[in-house]
Order: C-alpha cells, then structure tokens, then sequence
C-alpha cells in the first residue's frame, strides 16, 4: 500500500497520466475503500479482570475436582490381576520353554502357573494377553499389510502389495496374509483351571467369539469367495514364514471365526501405540447372579508356549480384568482431573489475596494517563 500511495492525489491533485486518461497509466494496487479490505470490521476483545477470571478458577476447580475423584474411584474399584509368565526366572515353571522354544520349533512346549486370587471377581472377567518391548508402532511394521487382500480381493490374495516385503512370498507363492504384522501372530494358547476345595481342577470355559469390534468384523476382514471351502479359496497361497499352520486352518470348526474373520488374528492386526501393550484374548462371562464368575482361591494358568519373546527382550504376561462404565482400570484421567482441579483452586486463592492486598480500587478498564 505504501507503493501506491501519492500525496498529489490526497490532495485533490492527479499526475499528468491520470489526469489526462493516458494508455500508460499505471493501474493502481490501493485495495478497495470497503470495511474488510481496509480492517474497519468490528472486533472484541475481552477485558481480564479479577470479576472474571477468579470465578473462572474456581469453577473450573470445583467441577473438575469432584470429577476426577469419581473417575479415581472408580478405577481403584475395578479388580485386576497379572502374572507374567516369559519364563525369564531359572526357578520359572515356563524357564525350559523360554530357552529352549523357538520360531524354527515343531514340537510345542507348555508349562503351567499356579496362582490365587485374594478377591473374588464378579461379573464378565476379560483375559488379556500383554507385551512388553514389542515396538508394533514402528513405521515399516505399521504399513506391512495389504488391506484389499484381507478384505477378500481376489486379485491381491494372488498378487500382494509390495509393502509386504520381505513377507510378500514364500516359495515363489503370494502369502496369505502377507506382511510383517501378520508374520508375527501371538499364537500362545492359554487355559484357566479353578481348583476347588478337593483339590479338583475345574476348567474355566472361555469365549472367543466377540472379542474383535464389530468394524474390523464385518467390513474390514473377509474371506475370499465368502466363508465357504476356505482350502480352495486359498489354493495358490503359502502360509506366513513364522505360522505353523495356514490361515484356513486358525478356527476350522468354526466357518465364521476362519481365514481372515478368525478375531484372534484381527485382534492382533490392530496395532498398538505403545511398545508396553494388551489386547483381548478371551471373555469369561458371568453365569449366576448369586456366584462370583471367577471366586477366591488357587487357579491354574496352563500355557501352550509358542511365541518367543527373549531375543529382542521382550516380556509376556496374562492379565484377568473386569470393567465399569469407564472401560478399563486406569487412575491415569482421575488423577489427571483433580490436578488440574487443584492447581485451578490453588491459583484461584493465590491471586485473589493478590487481588484484596493490591487492589487500588480503579475500577476503570482504561489505562490511566
């Protein structure tokens, strides 16, 4: 704007080209005399006072603290209980099987754990299986899948994307599914036994269906050619490097949880964020409403061990949960709630002795000359 600006013209004058019509005239760059081009819109801007920001403080306190108490609540009344079993301990009932297990292995390896539950668990009981130094977020593990593939596409279950290299063929074969995620399947198979007073076992019937969201279910993970001889429709394929067993055969008595709708694997296909994760295994559900579903007493971990976790570190776990309204146990939002509570309060009180002890009783918001 300053380019354009000529102090002729803010005096009535013109220069010789513009008053006179001229072809050479140049055009002038001064925006137009309107009230968004010129800034002269309406606009506000809030006044900060003690009437107004006080109260605020303590609003946002006294709503957040009661919150966060009733979150933290909550999550301490969730009961939970972990045992890790990688068998890293010499004096681990799973130690033969950590040393000795590998992905190259033909003979399956299984060990079992005694623990005791102190509390009795009501209502559905979820069984976790956890991870710890497992990076699923890493951006090549990340993009190691081929989705039209596990969503039934014909011509991608024979020709695989090539961000599933190196696990994109086996044998001069397409592998189905293909990639690094799916190579590496948690294929640990866990059992639960209640010993009574008798000292019987009783087996404890877990739920596989119904772990999986419904999305992933239903429109992400298909067969090819629907659920129907799950062995033709995956003639031509090979199996992952790191499986003991192809796709068609992760469920086979069950058509709806097989090939690439088996919850076991979509479960384990939605990666997790952090390198310290869980993902559901299996649902306990509540039968009687006068019995615990899991009570009190001396329970029985029986582990099938096939998935090797001690070449890159890595520790394994089982974890039994029940839930509330809020999901899991986590007291990480509670706490965070009524410390943002507090520090609004504390600071609320802090400036309103700053308030009464400097105030100058100008009630004036404009600045003084």
């Amino acid at each position: 704007m300053a380019s354009s600006y000529n102090a002729k013209e803010e005096d009535g004058h013109h220069s010789g080209a513009a008053g006179h019509g001229g072809a050479g005239a140049d055009k002038s760059r001064k925006p137009d005399n309107t009230a968004f081009k010129q800034q002269r819109l309406p606009a506000w801007q809030p006044i900060l006072t003690a009437g107004t920001v006080l109260p605020a403080f303590f609003v946002i306190g006294l709503i957040f603290i009661p919150i966060g108490i009733g979150l933290y609540v909550t999550s301490n009344n969730i009961k939970e209980f972990e045992i890790d079993y990688t068998g890293v301990d010499s004096k681990s009932e799973c130690y033969a099987c950590a040393r000795n297990f590998s992905w190259n292995s033909t003979t399956p390896c299984t060990c079992s754990m005694n623990f005791t539950l102190e509390q009795p668990f009501e209502s559905n009981v979820f069984m976790y299986y956890g991870l710890s130094n497992f990076y699923q977020n890493h951006r090549r593990y990340v993009k190691s899948r081929d989705d039209s593939q596990l969503n039934g596409d014909p011509t991608a279950l024979k020709d695989p994307s090539k961000e599933c290299e190196p696990y994109r063929t086996s044998e001069g074969l397409p592998i189905a599914p293909c990639g690094a995620i799916a190579n590496s399947l948690f294929n640990d198979t866990l059992e639960l036994h209640y010993v009574d007073s008798n000292g019987t076992k009783l087996e404890i019937p877990l739920v596989k269906k119904g772990i999986a969201w419904w999305t992933d279910k239903h429109v992400k993970f298909r067969n090819p050619n629907g659920n129907t001889n799950l062995t033709v429709a995956f003639q031509g394929t090979s199996k992952p490097v790191n499986w003991g067993k192809p796709v068609y055969e992760l469920d086979p008595l069950d058509p709806e949880n097989n090939g690439f709708i088996n919850e076991d694997f979509i479960v384990w296909m939605r990666t997790a964020a952090l390198p310290t994760f869980r993902k559901l295994y299996r649902i306990i559900q509540k039968k009687s409403s006068t019995t615990p579903t899991l009570p009190s007493g001396r329970y029985i971990l029986s582990i099938t061990y096939n998935y090797p976790v001690l070449s890159f570190d890595g520790r394994k776990r089982m974890i039994l949960s029940t839930i509330s309204w809020m999901g899991g146990k986590n007291p990480f939002l509670g706490i965070a709630y009524i410390t943002v509570g507090s520090i609004c309060f504390f600071l609320g009180v802090v400036l309103l002795i700053i308030h009464h002890k400097y105030d100058n009783r100008n009630t004036s918001a404009d600045i003084p000359n």
